[in-house]
């Protein structure tokens, strides 16, 4: 794999595209958006960076989708960020138009490419990229667990004072409030988080991550960046260098885990023809319950997808 296009140059995409870069993963990233100049500019900044950072990825910036083509991999980023007391649903009518016309776009020039979607509300805006690319449902996946996963390890760490190496956190369900973080699976030098902490530690952290998204919206009156532009990135190197990562992602369930068809979190296996394997976990009833939860959640979305004729 060469080439990796991150649609959309505003906080978001533009660290998608520097943490591209300075991994050195392949030859060239592309970062598009409506705005003339703007991505221009960004890739010119990074492209001296790379003097600093010692990396040789080539950084385009275009407004012209003809410059995308052949790309690997399509970050789409477009989208409006959350405000203050504005929800990832309250984006679902607005965002939709925007994702479905950069699908579009994009698939005309990289009919072969693999989808990562970070635009919100998350779930469903995957669903729209992957009805207007018409690739299979392996290719086209969203950027949700890899983000809260890292959360729910950031104030892991915070509690207990350990390496964020040593942390490994599970979650499940849709990318908004009601996800379903995994105590149960969530592990520190391999011991289980239940086993290191008593539940009253425990809750406060998982309902953090749950809101995670919106503590951090109240504080910049804007969405996270730099988080989630590593988690896009994180991706893109596990499929770049098939180097078969599980990882929580927003992915096509029809079957697995008792689900019909539905895009949500669940962990896979990402390797260089997208998602290789869905990873089944065993669930209790508790984790059964909440999970069905957050897929309804994201089956409402959606339902409203197809009633504004999205």
């Amino acid at each position: 794999m060469k080439k990796i296009t991150v649609v959309g140059a505003g906080n978001v995409g533009a660290t998608v595209a520097e943490t591209i870069a300075r991994k050195d993963m392949v030859e060239e990233v592309v970062l598009i958006d409506i705005k003339e100049g703007l991505p221009q500019g960004k890739a010119l900044d990074l492209a001296q960076s790379a003097a600093v950072h010692l990396f040789d990825t080539k950084v385009t910036g275009t407004n012209d989708y003809a410059d995308t083509a052949n790309s690997d991999i399509c970050v789409i980023t477009a989208g409006l960020p959350r405000k203050p007391g504005m929800s990832r649903d309250d984006l679902l009518s607005m965002n939709a138009n925007i994702v479905k016309s950069v699908t579009e776009q994009f698939i005309v020039h990289s009919p072969n490419a693999i989808i990562i979607v970070v635009s919100n509300p998350l779930d469903a805006m995957t669903y729209v990229a992957a009805v207007k690319s018409n690739l299979p449902k392996t290719k086209v996946m969203g950027m949700a667990g890899v983000l809260d996963a890292a959360r729910f390890r950031a104030f892991i760490k915070m509690e207990l004072g350990v390496s964020i190496r040593d942390i490994q956190c599970m979650l499940l369900g849709g990318h908004g409030d009601t996800m379903v973080p995994m105590p149960r699976y969530t592990t520190v030098a391999g011991t289980p988080l239940p086993a290191l902490l008593p539940a009253e530690k425990i809750a406060p952290m998982v309902e953090r991550t749950k809101f995670g998204g919106g503590e951090l919206v109240k504080l910049m009156g804007t969405s996270a960046w730099y988080a989630p532009g590593a988690a896009a990135a994180e991706m893109c190197e596990a499929i770049v260098k098939n180097s078969n990562r599980i990882l929580p992602c927003a992915v096509w369930a029809d079957g697995v885990y008792g689900l019909d068809g539905v895009f949500v979190g669940l962990p896979v296996r990402l390797g260089r023809n997208g998602v290789e394997e869905i990873v089944e976990l065993e669930l209790n009833e508790e984790e059964k319950t909440l999970l069905k939860v957050s897929v309804d959640d994201v089956k409402y979305n959606v339902q409203r997808l197809h009633e504004l004729g999205l």
